[in-house]
């Protein structure tokens, strides 16, 4: 049974800090690639940042580029997101995908998803 459970959503200012957490069970977590999505109201999902099961490569989508920073603690199972000088437009559900010995990247299988965590930015 695997499971990714998101953690450390809320509610901050823009230009404000978050790090949201995904947890993940059941699986043999450093042989995946995980990556990072959110989808904001009334839009599509979209990727954000996603890093390989090496931990070696990561990618950013433009526009969190120089603002977000992925990483993982395979002792823990855990990825993070560290989320910095946030906008009003970071507003969405962020969900954690895992995908096997992926490279983090956009375009992957991703088998497995969380039910995700709210962000949400004021102006």
């Amino acid at each position: 049974q695997v499971q990714l459970e998101e953690s450390g959503g809320g509610l901050v200012q823009a230009g404000g800090s978050l790090r949201l957490s995904c947890a993940a069970s059941g699986l043999t977590f450093s042989n995946y690639a995980m990556a990072w999505f959110r989808q904001a109201p009334g839009k599509e999902r979209e990727f954000v940042a996603g890093i390989s099961w090496s931990a070696f490569s990561r990618y950013y989508a433009d526009s969190v580029k120089g603002r977000f920073t992925i990483s993982r603690d395979n002792a823990k199972n855990t990825v993070y997101l560290q989320m910095n000088s946030l906008k009003p437009d970071d507003t969405a559900v962020y969900y954690c995908a895992a995908d096997l010995y992926g490279l983090g990247k956009s375009i992957g299988k991703y088998d497995y998803w969380g039910q995700g965590t709210q962000v949400t930015v004021s102006s």
